[in-house]
């Protein structure tokens, strides 16, 4: 074990709440580990964050009929607080843990809002943050996760990331102007070592990304009156068993087993030692906050992480996630302007994006997921978390981890008798 390892590694030992690293973080050393490298990752992840899933926000406050102040609020919750979380936590822990929103929790939020008030969803929202705080500080949750078998969590996680690859192929069809030069400039500056130590290969493809655009004239912010400051609306909570009884298990489990189960995977997949019950409790205690000015709950999140760890020393990964975290605040303080222009982007420079930065993460899941053990446990997760099918409003990561785990537990007996040695 490096120092650096024994520097960050959480104790958990017999205790319940993971203490952070020592020595902690100082300006001096925080501008010392910073480099453009990690800072282009954290703007990725903002740029992928307020790209797609923002977008999951907006078609589900149009589904329930929200209003602009309403949606800006959403939005200013989770970058702004959120923003606020990432940073003082990769600080703390001097690792990069950044914490968004559930995503597939949103969408299950938007098909509830055809037939349930906002005051009613908002209450779920506080009974799920209650829910997640029990839990984080019952720490049945790090337990849980390290009973996983590390083989079909990650192959889950594949099937997640694998949706990023795919659209990158798409893009490479579909629009061959925008998308084009990215993918050239991105393997130039990675096939081409000193290349790539002047200019980060994913940075270069955003630059290409935005000449494309800005060459092609396909850059057209639409023109409304939202404004250009966010501001939080604040909605008294209604709690009807109704919609506890429909949305809150859907919630936790979004957070708890899908979100924070591949922000887990991923950060471990990377040498990190994230502090599964510290975050547990965070996630509860922001989604309140969260709750407060109309925002679905906190998670850890694994897209978004996966971006920040792509590439650099582990031990200075966590500036990529407070970068992040920093341009989330930003973002969400003037979202209504920044909205109307990533709407305005097309969809293959965001596709291409995400895709090209999402690559190593996506050899890194098969990578861990179809090694030596739990294969065929790790196949069924996979097969099963790509098909996306949901039920119950539970989206397919959730049911292929259950798959996978029941398959495994079945067909390879020995797998897990070895894991007990």
């Amino acid at each position: 074990m490096t120092a650096v390892d024994e520097d960050t590694r959480p104790d958990t030992g017999s205790l319940l709440f993971e203490r952070p690293a020592r020595p902690r973080t100082t300006l001096r050393r925080f501008g010392r580990d910073l480099g453009p490298g990690y800072a282009a990752n954290g703007l990725v992840g903002l740029i992928f964050s307020c790209t797609g899933p923002v977008a999951v926000i907006l078609a589900a406050g149009a589904a329930g009929g929200l209003s602009a102040s309403q949606l800006a609020s959403w939005i200013f919750g989770v970058f702004v607080l959120n923003g606020i979380l990432t940073i003082a936590m990769s600080l703390a822990y001097r690792q990069p843990l950044g914490f968004f929103w559930t995503i597939p929790g949103t969408v299950v939020v938007g098909e509830s809002l055809s037939h349930l008030s906002w005051p009613e969803v908002i209450g779920t929202y506080v009974v799920t943050s209650a829910l997640i705080l029990l839990l984080g500080l019952s720490g049945l949750v790090r337990r849980a996760m390290s009973a996983l078998p590390m083989p079909i969590v990650m192959a889950m996680v594949a099937g997640v990331f694998l949706k990023f690859g795919v659209d990158l192929v798409r893009a490479l069809d579909a629009d061959v102007a925008i998308a084009v030069p990215m993918v050239l400039v991105f393997l130039a500056l990675s096939a081409v070592p000193a290349l790539g130590r002047w200019m980060p290969p994913i940075l270069g493809a955003l630059l290409a990304g935005v000449v494309a655009v800005g060459v092609s004239g396909r850059f057209d912010p639409a023109g409304d009156d939202a404004g250009v400051f966010a501001s939080p609306v604040f909605t008294a909570p209604v709690f009807s068993w109704t919609a506890i009884l429909e949305l809150v298990v859907p919630l936790a489990i979004t957070v708890l087993v899908v979100q924070n189960g591949q922000g887990v995977a991923v950060l471990r997949g990377a040498g990190h030692h994230p502090p599964i019950n510290v975050a547990t409790v965070a996630c509860g205690v922001w989604s309140f906050a969260a709750a407060a000015v109309g925002a679905v709950s906190t998670c850890l999140t694994g897209p978004t992480n996966a971006l920040l760890v792509s590439s650099g020393d582990r031990s200075r990964q966590y500036t990529a996630a407070v970068t992040c975290g920093a341009l989330a605040i930003v973002f969400g303080s003037f979202a209504p302007l920044f909205v109307r222009w990533m709407s305005a982007a097309p969809v293959a420079f965001v596709a291409t994006l995400g895709g090209l930065a999402m690559l190593r993460a996506l050899q890194g899941a098969f990578a861990a997921g179809f090694g030596r053990t739990h294969t065929m446990g790790a196949l069924v997760a996979f097969v099963v978390t790509a098909s996306n099918v949901a039920f119950w409003n539970i989206g397919a990561a959730f049911w292929g981890l259950i798959a996978g785990v029941a398959m495994s537990w079945l067909l390879e007996r020995g797998d897990w008798t070895e894991r007990r040695l």
